[in-house]
C-alpha cells in the first residue's frame, strides 16, 4: 500500500507537469484554431534556456526562460503562423510540425543530441516523507509550483480583462473584432501565451526527464492526448485529464512496465468510445 500510494503521489506530479503543456495547447487552439504541433518543441526550449541560465546564473535567473521562450512564439506567430489563419487546417497542421523539427534541429546544432544534467535547486535536496508517501522535495515543490501556475492562469482568464478577451475570442473572435479589439495584437499574445505556460512545464520537467531534444516528441504527445480526453477548449478537463493519465501512466511504470507506453492511449480510446468530445468537452455555436 505504502508503494501505491508513493506511485499515485508520483503520477499526479507527472500528471500536473501534462496539465501545463496540455493547457498551453488548448488555450492556443480554441483561440487561434490552429492545432500547434510545434508546441512540445517550445515545452523543451523552456528547459533548454532554464539549463542556460541556471548554468551562467543560478536557479534565480530560470524564472527568465518563460518570458524568453514567449518572446519566441510571438515572433513565430507574427513571422508564420499568422499566415495560416481561415487556411485548411491541414496546412497548419504541416506547417507546425516543420516548425517543430526546425526547433529540434536548432537545439540538437547549439547544445548537441546528449542529454544535459539539471540538477534542482540545492535547498530543495532531500526526501519527505507525508505519512506512507515518501517523495523527494523536488516533487513536492512541482506540484505546489504546477498549482499556483494553475490558479493564476484560472484567474487570469477569468478576472481580467484580457483573459475575458481571450475567452470571448475563443467563441467569436469575429464579434471581438468589431468591438474595436485590436485582434491580431491578441492572437499573439495568446500564442506568447501558450509557449510560456510549455516552457514553464519544461524548466520544472528538467530536474525531472533531462534535458534532451527528445523532450519534445516526449511531451507533445501526452498533451495532445489530454486535450482529446479532457475535450477541446476544457480548463477543468485538461487538469482532470492530465492527472489521471499521470497516474494511470505511473501505475503502468509501477506493475506493467512494458506497457507503460501505451497506457494512455488505451485510455484515450476508452474515453473517446464514451464520449467523443472528451469528458468536459462541449459543442460550441459560433455567431455567424
Amino acid at each position: 500500500m505504502d508503494i501505491l500510494l508513493s506511485q499515485v503521489a508520483n503520477g499526479l506530479v507527472l500528471g500536473f507537469i501534462y496539465v501545463l503543456i496540455a493547457v498551453g495547447l488548448s488555450i492556443t487552439f480554441g483561440m487561434l484554431g490552429i492545432v500547434n504541433f510545434a508546441h512540445g518543441a517550445f515545452f523543451a526550449l523552456g528547459a533548454y534556456f532554464s539549463y542556460e541560465l541556471v548554468r551562467l546564473f543560478g536557479w534565480p535567473a530560470a524564472i527568465l526562460a518563460p518570458f524568453l521562450v514567449a518572446g519566441v512564439g510571438m515572433v513565430v506567430e507574427v513571422v508564420l503562423i499568422r499566415k495560416l489563419y481561415g487556411k485548411e487546417p491541414l496546412l497548419g497542421l504541416v506547417v507546425t510540425f516543420a516548425l517543430g523539427l526546425l526547433i529540434e534541429a536548432v537545439i540538437r546544432h547549439f547544445w548537441g543530441t546528449d542529454g544535459k544534467p539539471l540538477t534542482p535547486p540545492q535547498f530543495l535536496n532531500g526526501f519527505v516523507e507525508i505519512g506512507p508517501i515518501f517523495m523527494t522535495n523536488y516533487r513536492v515543490a512541482v506540484l505546489v509550483a504546477t498549482v499556483a501556475v494553475l490558479v493564476a492562469l484560472w484567474a487570469f482568464l477569468n478576472f481580467t480583462p484580457y483573459g475575458r478577451i481571450i475567452r470571448a475570442g475563443s467563441r467569436d473572435p469575429e464579434m471581438v473584432d468589431m468591438l474595436g479589439i485590436n485582434l491580431p495584437r491578441v492572437f499573439t499574445g495568446v500564442f506568447g501565451l501558450g509557449c510560456a505556460i510549455a516552457a514553464i512545464a519544461g524548466i520544472l520537467a528538467g530536474p525531472l526527464w533531462t534535458v534532451s531534444p527528445s523532450m519534445a516528441a516526449n511531451a507533445i504527445m501526452p498533451a495532445f492526448v489530454i486535450v482529446a480526453i479532457g475535450g477541446l477548449g476544457s480548463f477543468a478537463g485538461a487538469l482532470i485529464a492530465g492527472l489521471t493519465v499521470g497516474i494511470v501512466t505511473a501505475m503502468t511504470i509501477q506493475f506493467w512496465p512494458e506497457a507503460s507506453t501505451a497506457a494512455m492511449y488505451v485510455l484515450m480510446l476508452v474515453v473517446l468510445l464514451l464520449r467523443p468530445r472528451g469528458l468536459l468537452g462541449s459543442q460550441w455555436e459560433r455567431f455567424e
